[in-house]
C-alpha cells in the first residue's frame, strides 16, 4: 500500500531521545518518503529537552505556536511562532519551552530521523 497522505490523528505520538514528543508526520517507516522526515514535536511549559546532537542529520525547526529559547551550538536565542531555526550536522541543540502553552513545531530531518543518529550530550 502506497502512503503519500497522513493525518496527524491517525498517529500515536511518542518520546524521543531527547525526551520531546513526537508524531512522525512523514517518515519513511509510516510512507513512500525515501530522504527526509516531517514530524510534529511538542514540548510541554517548562520542559526542555535533552542536549543532543545528530552525526549525519540536518535538522530544520518551524515554530508553530509557543515560544522558547534555543540553545544550538555555543548561541542561544527566543524563538516564537514563524521562526525557522537551521541545525546542522554535528551541532549540540536543545530547546526549552519559557510560555505558559505547549511549545508546538515541525521537525524536517534529512536524512530522515533516526535513533541511532541521536547522540546525547
Amino acid at each position: 500500500m502506497t502512503k503519500m497522505k497522513i493525518n496527524r490523528e491517525q498517529l500515536t505520538p511518542y518520546k524521543t531521545k531527547d525526551a520531546s514528543e513526537i508524531r512522525e508526520l512523514l517518515h519513511p517507516d509510516n510512507s513512500t518518503i525515501t530522504n527526509q522526515s516531517l514530524a510534529e514535536a511538542v514540548i510541554k511549559p517548562g520542559q526542555t529537552t535533552e542536549a543532543h546532537s545528530h552525526k549525519l542529520t540536518e535538522e530544520v525547526y518551524y515554530v508553530l505556536e509557543g515560544e522558547g529559547k534555543m540553545y544550538l551550538a555555543n548561541d542561544d536565542f527566543l524563538v516564537a511562532a514563524g521562526d525557522s531555526i537551521l541545525i546542522k550536522p554535528g551541532q549540540i541543540h536543545y530547546i526549552k519551552n519559557t510560555g505558559a502553552c505547549n511549545l508546538r513545531l515541525l521537525c524536517c530531518c534529512s536524512p530522515a530521523y533516526n535513533h541511532e543518529d541521536t547522540f546525547l550530550a
